[in-house]
């Protein structure tokens, strides 16, 4: 068993885990890290998928109580149905472009210098977007309306560029369309449960040949940080929307992206 190989997964699972549900863009950290820990080949970038379908396992375990729920009642009960319906309807922008633009988003888009760039303009557009006065008459995922459900789906679609943010994107593009910040947050977790359960098993049939049974501990390794520290992340951030805007989150991507930015333009 290679060591130095686990320590490099442990490194990125509590990377993935503790910034997949921030604005602050999961992929483009682990983009970044694997770079400077020298995991960055194919391999590698099948890793990151992998490990965050485990950061999405930890909000269907925060969350088993609701989704059971929704689950046994979809056939008999309208509030089920629509929550389906609005999960689809906000998965489909994403999901057709994410299979449409896969393979030149993964070869011209997963480097540091576009992550960076995502990272500065991506915090720029958290401090205008928090300066905004927005109408929040959805103070719950069950008054969520499909228009708004759709919305958001355009709105996580722009995550399909590394370094934007899933999260961000879902959540600012919910208080945009009309939800309060604890419910476009939520949100952004459901949403999360589709879209990364589709890009991870594309990625790994897309890549199967690749992979081979030495790879486990590896990918078990980031698998159990990444979940651990994922739903550590959940709770820390359903906690910091009762009282905190985003805005310190926009100004560590500014400086972030602006390091990471100097450190790779040659």
């Amino acid at each position: 068993m290679d060591l130095l190989l686990i320590l490099k997964a442990l490194i990125l699972g509590v990377v993935e885990g503790a910034t997949e549900f921030l604005p602050i863009s999961s992929t483009g950290h682990l983009i970044i890290v694997g770079d400077w820990l020298n995991f960055n080949d194919e391999k590698g970038k099948v890793f990151e998928i992998v490990i965050q379908l485990a950061a999405i396992l930890a909000v269907c375990w925060e969350y088993r109580r609701k989704l059971i729920d929704t689950a046994l009642q979809i056939t008999t009960q309208s509030k089920a149905q629509q929550f389906v319906l609005n999960l689809f309807l906000a998965f489909l922008p994403a999901a057709i472009l994410g299979l449409a633009f896969h393979s030149f988003i993964k070869e011209y888009l997963f480097s540091p210098i576009t992550v960076a760039i995502a990272l500065l303009i991506g915090g720029f557009a958290i401090l205008f977007i928090e300066n905004q006065t927005f109408k929040t008459p959805t103070v719950s995922i069950d008054d969520l309306t499909p228009n708004q459900a759709f919305k958001v789906g355009l709105a996580q679609s722009l995550a399909l560029f590394p370094g934007i943010s899933r999260a961000g994107a879902t959540i600012l593009g919910g208080m945009i369309f009309g939800l309060n910040r604890k419910t476009a947050t939520e949100f952004s977790f459901f949403l999360a449960i589709p879209i990364m359960f589709a890009a991870t098993v594309l990625d790994v049939y897309k890549s199967r040949s690749i992979l081979s049974f030495d790879d486990i501990g590896m990918f078990a390794a980031g698998f159990v940080t990444a979940f651990l520290s994922a739903l550590i992340a959940i709770r820390f951030l359903l906690k910091f929307v009762a009282s905190h805007d985003f805005k310190v989150f926009a100004w560590y991507r500014i400086i972030f992206g602006a390091v990471v930015l100097a450190y790779y333009w040659h």
